[in-house]
């Protein structure tokens, strides 16, 4: 129904984009409201992706927790931390167990999270001022991990939060892959040799075709590679293309020892397409 001109807006609790018991301070802090709780066009795409990827997840924090009695979660290239603190705020504060690791590179960011955990009393949050491949062996993180995220983490950070993953021996790993550039740089490089030996090279022959191809094939190997190490990988859509581009989500649970089938196909592929060097990223 249109609101009438000149009449007050509908407050924050009753907007239709929130969540049941969702902070109205938290999402003010965040910026994703305004101060007199309303929703601009950009704000209201950063909620919808991190609440989906709330709904993704909080079965993941539930199945652990049934599992083991607790949670830990480590969320790599946690920027402001939108996720961490969504996550705690409608999952984890309700249930009284778990602690959400929010890891980032840039110490502003990660003591304005402090700061920001702490007025609204978020006691089982921690933030960790280092990059991914130095936490895997920080003694700030614990030796734990049950559930790794990476939302939006850029080129090879996704890799190295899966790195962390695999260390962990981690139950669960969410991903959303963001820009994606490494792969198709050696595709590049090898463009003519790959065009004398097959004719599947086509596909990545123009500039375009080469960026796209390449971040294509980058979440093919890594979906082998989490297979390879025993993992049961799901791929599918966080939110709708209207709202981003970087839509790709990668869900993986693990379920036993990995599977020799998928390490030999993950270094088939390498070969085929001319990627050999690339064996020590997506190493299994």
């Amino acid at each position: 129904m249109t609101q009438p001109k000149g009449s007050p807006r509908p407050p924050a609790a009753l907007l239709p984009e929130l969540l049941a018991g969702q902070s109205i301070e938290l999402l003010k802090e965040l910026h994703i409201l305004t101060r007199d709780g309303r929703l601009n066009q950009d704000t209201r795409r950063k909620l919808k992706q991190v609440q989906h990827l709330v709904q993704f997840i909080a079965p993941l924090i539930d199945d652990v927790i049934e599992h083991r009695g607790d949670v830990v979660l480590a969320d790599h290239g946690a920027g402001k931390s939108y996720l961490g603190f969504m996550l705690y705020d409608l999952v984890l504060r309700p249930l009284g167990v778990g602690t959400v690791y929010g890891v980032e590179t840039r110490a502003d960011l990660v003591e304005r999270s402090r700061a920001l955990a702490a007025r609204l009393g978020f006691e089982r949050m921690r933030f960790v001022a280092t990059t991914v491949q130095e936490a895997t062996t920080s003694a700030d993180l614990p030796a734990q991990v049950d559930i790794v995220t990476a939302l939006h983490a850029c080129d090879t950070a996704t890799d190295d939060a899966m790195a962390f993953g695999l260390a962990k021996q981690a139950r669960h790993m969410v991903l959303v892959p963001c820009c994606q550039a490494e792969v198709a740089g050696v595709l590049r490089k090898h463009k003519a040799l790959s065009l004398s030996r097959t004719p599947l090279s086509e596909i990545w022959r123009h500039p375009l075709h080469t960026r796209e191809f390449g971040s294509q094939i980058t979440n093919v190997l890594r979906c082998l590679r989490l297979e390879a190490h025993g993992y049961q990988v799901t791929v599918t859509e966080l939110v709708g293309w209207e709202h981003s581009m970087k839509n790709e989500l990668i869900l993986a649970r693990r379920v036993g020892k990995g599977k020799a089938s998928a390490r030999d196909r993950l270094l088939r592929v390498l070969d085929e397409l001319n990627l050999q060097e690339l064996r020590s990223r997506f190493a299994v």
